[in-house]
C-alpha cells in the first residue's frame, strides 16, 4: 500500500471515529432502554437512540463510502455533517443544532447521488437516491417535531433501499432480465408510497409498506447471488449467509406491518424495530465490513472465522429477544435477548479491529529473505 493511500485512509479515520462514537453512545443507550445499568444515564440518550443509530452511525459510513467513491474534498461534507449531528445529539445543548446537522448532512448526500446520477444513470442508483430523500424526510420531521417512533418508516426506508440498491449494482452482474430491474423499482416506489403514506394514512401507508418490504425481500433471494455463494467457503459464505439471515429478518418486520398495521410502542414496537435495524441492517454490515472498510480506510481487514461467531450470537439472540420476548411477551428473554444484541455487535467491532491491526503490522513486516536458496 502507498504511503498516499495510507494517509488518505489517517484523513478518513475521524469520521469512522464519529460513526463508531455513536455506535457505542447508542449501545449504551440500548442499555438504558433494557432497563439495565448502563456506563453513561444521560436522560437525553434513551430519545435519541434510534436517530444517533440510524443517521449517525450507519448514515456516516453510507455517506463516507459514497464520498470515498466521488473523491475530492467536498463530498465529505455529507459524512462529516452527519457524524458532528450525531456526536451532538450526546452534548448538551439544544437538539436544534444537531438536528439541523443532520438535515444538512442528508440533503448533502442526496447531492453526492445526484452527481453519480450525472456519470452513470441506473435502477440502482435511483433506489439508493430514493433511500437518501427519505432520510432527508426522516431528519426534517424530526427537526420540525415529529416523535421517533412516526419516523421510524422514513429511517427504515433509508438503509433498506440503500442496502437494496447496492445489492442490485452486484446482481447486474449476473446480466439481469430488464424485466427483473423493472420488478425493483416497481418494488422501490411501493416502499416510498408507503413510507409516505404512514403519515397522512397510517393505517393504509403501514399495510402498503409491508407487503413493499415482502415483495422486495422476495426480489432479493430470488436475484441476489447469495443463494449460490452459500455453497462456497470462507468469505463468501459467510457474507452470504449474513445477508440471507438478514433478508428473513427484514421479512419478519414486513410481516408484522402488513398483518399488525402501524405500531408505535410496545413489544411489537421493539420487534420491527430490531428486526430491521439489527436483523438487517447490522447483518449487511458484518457481511460487506471485509469489502468496505478497507477501501474507506485503506487499511486491511481479513476474514476470519471468528466473524461468524458474532454473526451467529447476533441473529440468535435476536430471536430469543424478538420471537420469545416480544412477540410471547416473555420479559426475561427480551432483557437477555437484548444484552446479546450488544455482546455481539462490540464481539464483532473488537474481532475486527483485532485483525485489521495483526493485518497492518504484518504487512509493515519487511518478509524474511529465503536463505534456504542462498549459495554456500
Amino acid at each position: 500500500m502507498t504511503a498516499a493511500a495510507r494517509r488518505a485512509g489517517a484523513r478518513r479515520a475521524p469520521l469512522m471515529l464519529a460513526a463508531g462514537l455513536c455506535l457505542l453512545a447508542g449501545l449504551d443507550a440500548a442499555l438504558v432502554l433494557l432497563e439495565l445499568p448502563a456506563p453513561v444515564t444521560a436522560d437525553r440518550l434513551p430519545k435519541v437512540h434510534g436517530v444517533l443509530l440510524v443517521l449517525g452511525f450507519a448514515g456516516t459510513l453510507v455517506a463516507l463510502e459514497r464520498a470515498v467513491a466521488l473523491g475530492g474534498r467536498l463530498p465529505y461534507a455529507a459524512p462529516a455533517c452527519l457524524g458532528a449531528g450525531g456526536l451532538l445529539l450526546l452534548a448538551p445543548i439544544d437538539l436544534a443544532v444537531p438536528r439541523l446537522l443532520l438535515v444538512a448532512g442528508c440533503t448533502a448526500l442526496c447531492l453526492l447521488y445526484v452527481r453519480f446520477w450525472r456519470r452513470q444513470p441506473s435502477a440502482a442508483l435511483l433506489a439508493q437516491g430514493a433511500g437518501a430523500v427519505c432520510a432527508v424526510g426522516a431528519a426534517l420531521l424530526w427537526l420540525g417535531g415529529l416523535d421517533v417512533p412516526r419516523l421510524l418508516p422514513w429511517l427504515a426506508a433509508f438503509l433498506v433501499l440503500t442496502i437494496a440498491g447496492e445489492r442490485l449494482e452486484l446482481a447486474r452482474v449476473g446480466a439481469l432480465a430488464p424485466s427483473a430491474e423493472q420488478t425493483f423499482l416497481a418494488c422501490v416506489g411501493a416502499v416510498v408510497t408507503g413510507v409516505v403514506g404512514t403519515l397522512m394514512w397510517p393505517t393504509t401507508g403501514t399495510l402498503i409498506l409491508g407487503l413493499a418490504l415482502l415483495a422486495l425481500v422476495a426480489w432479493l433471494v430470488a436475484y441476489d447471488v447469495a443463494r449460490r455463494l452459500l455453497r462456497s467457503t470462507g468469505l463468501p459464505r459467510f457474507t452470504a449467509a449474513c445477508l440471507l439471515a438478514g433478508y428473513a429478518w427484514l421479512g419478519l418486520a414486513g410481516a408484522l406491518w402488513l398483518l399488525g398495521g402501524p405500531v408505535t410502542d410496545g413489544t411489537r414496537y421493539d420487534a420491527v424495530v430490531h428486526a430491521v435495524f439489527l436483523g438487517f441492517v447490522m447483518s449487511m454490515i458484518m457481511a460487506h465490513a471485509p469489502v468496505i472498510l478497507p477501501a474507506v480506510l485503506r487499511r486491511p481487514l481479513p476474514y476470519h472465522p471468528s466473524f461468524a461467531v458474532a454473526a451467529w450470537l447476533l441473529h440468535l439472540s435476536l430471536a430469543l429477544r424478538v420471537l420469545v420476548g416480544d412477540l410471547r411477551e416473555v420479559r426475561g428473554a427480551w432483557q437477555v435477548g437484548g444484552v446479546l444484541n450488544i455482546a455481539a455487535v462490540l464481539l464483532f467491532l473488537l474481532m475486527a479491529v483485532t485483525a485489521s491491526v495483526r493485518a497492518t503490522r504484518k504487512a509493515a513486516t519487511p518478509a524474511e529473505p529465503d536463505r534456504s536458496r542462498t549459495p554456500r
